[in-house]
């Protein structure tokens, strides 16, 4: 297999997990990586560890999303894979400063942006825009666009599952709006990775992945971020498709039936865009 040619790859959520795995394997392969995480030390390690640059944001404020797409415009002439990874099952229902519940906002909304606001950049550098899902939108999410915070029924793993469904959704519409200009987008469940998922939450999630059992029958962050990867280092169209949401490598035959409902993808990037600021492209 000939070597991938170098490319620059942001990841979020990468100062531990699946996506500080991943990128090591992707820094060890070549790759200019920004390690994006919310925990100024943890991340600063990590980064350190590779000779890569890092940058500090916290997804619970959109200003620091705002702040984190302005550094890196300015600091990459080009960005070749945005991995959208931040996110995880964060417990009681909380709103943030933004006035949104804090696990919608750090897994749909704040990523939603980040994305928009580097749009241009990723449209000049064909990009692939890379969301981790999880098997939790088919088990638990159903998607309201009229209340996305789950105002009326919130519970702990419905908002995760919710704002998971919408990560698969939010790359099918990724994919049907701009492929045509170079972009390629994909959403992927990691399994079941040993990492500190769910230690925020008070969901049946915090045991398991807590646990020693846990620790033993889950896979570890290493092969979790395979698939993250694989994705930024191949080829869409080729390797993998564009707009598909991935389990075990391969495109899932099982998927929660709102993610096949394109009208929903429409109107949900709708009203991300309004809830954010930003104009719908």
């Amino acid at each position: 297999m000939d070597t991938p040619s170098p490319k620059t790859i942001v990841i979020t959520g990468a100062s531990d997990g699946i996506g500080a795995a991943a990128a090591r394997a992707l820094a060890a392969a070549g790759h200019r990586v920004a390690v994006v995480g919310r925990s100024p030390e943890k991340t600063e390690k990590v980064a350190r560890e590779l000779s890569a640059d890092h940058f500090v944001a916290d997804f619970t404020s959109l200003a620091d999303v705002r702040r984190l797409a302005a550094e890196l415009d300015e600091a990459y002439p080009r960005i070749d894979v945005l991995a959208n990874n931040a996110g995880g099952i964060l417990g009681d229902r909380t709103k943030t400063v933004d006035g949104f519940e804090r696990t919608v906002q750090v897994n749909h909304l704040a990523p939603f942006l980040l994305t928009s606001l580097l749009l241009d950049k990723l449209l000049a550098s064909r990009a692939a825009a890379i969301q981790t899902s999880s098997a939790g939108a088919r088990l638990f999410g159903r998607l309201d666009v009229d209340d996305l915070d789950h105002d009326r029924d919130f519970t702990p793993h419905l908002a995760y599952g919710t704002a998971k469904l919408e990560n698969i959704l939010f790359t099918v519409e990724l994919h049907r709006r701009f492929h045509d200009q170079g972009l390629s987008a994909a959403a992927f469940h990691p399994g079941g990775v040993a990492t500190n998922f769910g230690a925020e939450s008070t969901s049946f999630f915090r045991p398991l992945y807590q646990s020693r059992i846990g620790k033993l029958v889950l896979t570890t962050p290493e092969r979790g971020a395979a698939q993250l990867v694989r994705f930024a280092q191949t080829e869409p169209g080729v390797d993998w498709q564009s707009g598909a949401y991935y389990e075990g490598g391969r495109i899932a035959r099982r998927v929660n039936p709102q993610a096949r409902d394109a009208d929903l993808a429409r109107r949900l990037w709708e009203r991300s865009a309004e809830l954010v600021g930003v104009t719908a492209r």
